[in-house]
């Protein structure tokens, strides 16, 4: 890798590891934690590459980027930030960022951006910023590594015509998804319209959908509920499309893999909408991203006319071991209750608890109370790989789905024996010591009681 990177972020472990890491490859580099010196050196006309932090002391590293394209076409601009929302990586495509990675990156994958930005000039396209404030209520906000995944893809697919399947479960935000990538992609002046089976009765059926979307999106709701009449039409539908098609996308919380071998879906329209996949984490998949989310729906219903609202700790720690079988939707439904029936500004655990205690805690089963678990946890498993499309899913998943079965056994053996540690320790075969730290790294609540039998 040869040419001249410039780096600019406050931290300055980052700009080290950076600078040592880039000169090893055979760069130059000029570092630094301010984005006048930045401009100044891009002004000047030094650097091949720039890699921008984006909030710093001194501004905000986004906002420099038309002034950069302006300065200096051509010279491609790396965003890295710790603000981790799909708006951040959004906003990075919209203005004309080369890449956008969020922290913490990782540094062999940073590197190879970076040698092929030396390489290949970037392709300039209209700035629209405006876009990003208008959908700013996005609640597709997240730290996790599912969610980083996730909006490094959505950022990735925005402006291709390729497909997109996006599958998840009820409540996740699928639809939200698919209105994003029209809304920012080069698509968003056309129409975006959301087609159900109803919408393709009738031999017009299919060409009056073509007539509304005009080239813009199509988006196929809940597909896998659709009749095999409706998924017949979809396919001859796709099949005609020409030069000037929409873009097509599709939603489905049911698994179609399974439903294509019990010949419920159409194989061939399986492999007509997968161009793209991206699977939507469950919030039981992202728990470190619940609390954000509460606090982002707190602020939404004040802007809305609510009255402030805070969650207190406790209640918070509540909320994060709650199942959420309702996902996103059921968060927000139930945020916007509590901002309007909470006593006082903080929100206490047992307001929470009154009004999760009127919902259902855990996802239905669906495989029969008869399955043995294994089976139970390999069909889970095989589903969360098959919606990954191809694609492995985040590192880190061995330890992600052993918390994921490790919490509900320790909170029902704790129920079982009315919160008395000694008893649960002894019910499954751990010391009380191990016992204890694994409340304490799994947020598990624990209350003693007398045990009613």
């Amino acid at each position: 890798m040869d040419g001249t990177i410039l780096v600019a972020d406050d931290d300055r472990t980052i700009r080290t590891v950076l600078t040592q890491a880039l000169t090893r490859a055979g760069c130059k580099v000029h570092a630094t934690s301010s984005l006048v010196t930045l401009m100044r050196w891009v002004e000047e006309g030094k650097g091949d590459l720039v890699i921008s932090d984006v909030v710093m002391p001194d501004g905000n590293g986004l906002d420099q980027l038309p002034k950069i394209a302006e300065l200096r076409p051509g010279l491609p601009v790396i965003v890295i930030s710790a603000q981790n929302t799909i708006m951040t990586a959004i906003q990075a495509a919209e203005a004309d960022a080369y890449d956008y990675l969020p922290k913490p990156f990782d540094l062999p994958d940073l590197m190879k951006r970076a040698a092929r930005a030396l390489e290949v000039k970037r392709t300039s396209h209209p700035v629209r910023r405006e876009t990003a404030g208008e959908h700013s209520d996005l609640p597709l906000v997240g730290r996790t590594p599912a969610m980083q995944a996730l909006y490094k893809l959505v950022a990735r697919v925005m402006n291709t015509s390729m497909p997109v399947l996006i599958t998840g479960e009820s409540g996740t935000g699928k639809s939200l998804i698919a209105r994003a990538i029209h809304d920012f992609s080069d698509r968003r002046s056309l129409p975006f319209i959301t087609v159900g089976g109803a919408d393709l009765d009738g031999a017009d059926g299919p060409q009056s959908v073509l007539s509304r979307a005009r080239g813009g999106s199509i988006l196929f709701d809940e597909i896998g509920d659709m009749d095999a009449q409706a998924q017949g039409r979809i396919v001859r539908m796709l099949d005609q499309l020409g030069d000037s098609a929409p873009r097509i996308m599709a939603t489905s919380q049911t698994d179609l893999g399974s439903k294509i071998e019990a010949g419920a879906f159409r194989d061939d329209l399986f492999y007509r909408l997968s161009g793209v996949t991206i699977a939507v984490p469950s919030l039981r998949e992202r728990v470190d991203d619940i609390p954000l989310l509460a606090e982002h729906f707190l602020a939404k219903a004040e802007r809305d006319g609510g009255p402030l609202r805070r969650i207190s700790d406790a209640a918070t720690a509540l909320v994060r071991t709650y199942s959420w079988p309702g996902n996103v939707r059921q968060l927000e439904n139930t945020v916007r209750r509590l901002v309007f029936t909470a006593a006082g500004e903080e929100i206490s655990k047992t307001e929470v608890e009154a009004v999760l205690g009127n919902q259902p805690a855990m996802e239905p089963l669906r495989g029969g109370d008869t399955d043995k678990l294994s089976s139970a946890v390999a069909r889970h498993l095989k589903r969360y790989f098959d919606l990954h499309g191809g694609m492995l899913p985040p590192p880190g998943l061995y330890n992600r789905i052993l918390r994921e079965v490790e919490a509900p056994l320790i909170e029902i053996a704790l129920d079982a024996t009315a919160g008395n540690q000694a008893k649960c320790a002894d019910l499954l075969g751990i010391n009380r010591n191990t016992l204890r730290k694994k409340i304490t790294d799994l947020d598990i609540q624990v209350t003693r009681r007398r045990k009613l039998m």
